[in-house]
């Protein structure tokens, strides 16, 4: 190339400079890849759920094949009903702790991320449940990392509740299952030493959260104790109509089951089955919640009434999962 004299050293240096500005067809590209690795994403989601959910079904359903069984409708949708109102006061403690983390969603947003959510559980790993409510929840009043941090808060205290409630009561009315205490004392310790402020904040310190979401330590400092005491006496009333979900699961199969008597047996099992289930880190608890279950029913009813109630009570949280999320994700598709 040939320079003139009147060119300056500026001029024909710029003509070997790398562009910095993408040309506009090449933004409009990316933008569309973007967008479609957004479907395929949550496309892939989808597919996930779905083969989770499937394999549990089809699990619970040979099972039921096999034994002898008398179910009573209207029963089974008292335990449903009675299941996802069990779930309220896990949501509303969320709702809260999203509060006093400085965001701000709407009540429909945070039911709906909350109950949506629980479907994760049936895919391995657990970690889509953060996934899931953390990007149905995210938006210009909640940050991604705040929504996750609660979700893992949240979870940890109502496992904790849960473990300490099948503690209390299994100590108290069924002592022939001492080693049952002593794994529910120790499910709650491993769920709830973590969720005491002052050790919550430490860990936080040690993974360096701060670098992703600055201030948020001391944020989590102006959680007080009040506020956490009226969420964990709600989310024990949660347990408790968990419990009742059982109860009514039992009595749409016919058998003698009374009431109150065998209402704290029953909230015994579905406390500690469930914690048991989530801390095995298996996808819906699969076996480890059906084998507490039946440790503590199998007495009262027989090992084959037993069997069958739990795996109907599966089938029925299920059930109730999936149209509650479905009604929940189409209502509230167009707000965001």
């Amino acid at each position: 190339m040939v320079f003139s004299a009147g060119d300056s050293w500026q001029q024909h240096h710029a003509q070997f400079q790398p562009m910095t500005d993408q040309p506009r067809w090449h933004r409009h590209l990316n933008r569309r890849a973007r967008r479609w690795l957004v479907v395929v994403g949550k496309w892939l989601l989808v597919l996930l759920i779905a083969w989770g959910i499937s394999s549990t079904l089809s699990e619970g359903i040979d099972e039921l094949k096999r034994t002898a069984w008398h179910l009573r409708p209207s029963w089974l949708f008292l335990a449903g009903a009675t299941y996802l109102v069990g779930l309220a006061p896990s949501a509303i403690f969320w709702h809260r702790i999203l509060g006093a983390l400085g965001q701000s969603p709407q009540w429909f947003e945070t039911l709906r991320a909350y109950y949506i959510g629980h479907l994760g559980k049936y895919v391995p790993g657990k970690a889509l449940v953060v996934v899931l409510r953390t990007v149905l929840i995210r938006s210009r009043r909640v940050d991604a990392p705040v929504a996750a941090l609660s979700v893992f808060y949240e979870t940890l205290t109502m496992m904790a509740i849960g473990a300490l409630v099948a503690a209390a009561l299994v100590a108290i009315g069924f002592r022939q299952h001492r080693w049952l205490v002593a794994v529910a004392l120790g499910l709650m310790l491993t769920a709830g030493v973590p969720l005491v402020p002052a050790v919550f904040t430490r860990l936080l310190g040690w993974l360096r959260i701060e670098r992703y979401q600055p201030g948020l330590i001391a944020l989590l400092r102006k959680l007080r104790w009040p506020d956490l005491l009226t969420g964990w006496i709600g989310i024990a009333g949660g347990w408790a109509l968990l419990g009742a979900s059982l109860w009514a699961t039992l009595r749409s199969m016919g058998t003698d089951i009374g009431f109150p008597s065998d209402l704290p047996l029953c909230i015994a099992a579905a406390s500690l089955a469930v914690v048991a289930g989530f801390l095995s880190m298996i996808p819906g608890g699969a076996v480890v919640r059906e084998a507490v279950l039946l440790e503590l029913m199998a007495p009262r009813f027989g090992d084959g009434l037993a069997l069958a109630a739990v795996l109907a009570l599966r089938l029925v949280w299920l059930l109730a999962e999936l149209i509650i999320s479905v009604i929940l994700y189409f209502v509230g598709s167009g707000s965001r």
